[in-house]
């Protein structure tokens, strides 16, 4: 069992950088695969990045490469996503997602409640 806690949304400048924060508790977390996803207003929930079990591994949809990094501490058992360069369509919920099969779909076992990235231009 795992329960995820996002944290670090707001309120930014095109151009500008946050950092948001992913919680976790239980006993297997370093077993799961872990994700974030983001959610617009009428669009359906697309993948942002994942990183594996191990933390050897991470994987950005196209639209946000090299702007964000997915990262994993495993003695915290937080994960967190740096954006950098942020983009008026950044804007969205962001949910933390974790589950033992890594997936661009939202198929995870486990999800926060989100949130909210605003970027205005």
């Amino acid at each position: 069992q795992v329960q995820l806690v996002e944290s670090g949304g707001g309120l930014v400048q095109a151009g500008g950088s946050l950092r948001l924060s992913c919680a976790a508790s239980g006993r297997t977390f370093g077993s799961f695969a872990m994700a974030w996803f983001r959610q617009a207003p009428g669009k359906e929930r697309e993948f942002v990045a994942i990183e594996s079990w191990d933390g050897l591994n991470t994987y950005y949809a196209d639209d946000v490469k090299g702007r964000f990094t997915i990262s994993r501490d495993f003695i915290k058992n937080t994960v967190s996503l740096q954006m950098n360069n942020l983009k008026p369509e950044d804007t969205a919920v962001y949910y933390c997602a974790a589950g033992l099969s890594p997936t661009r779909s939202p198929h995870y076992d486990y999800w926060g409640r989100g949130t909210q990235v605003t970027v205005s231009s």
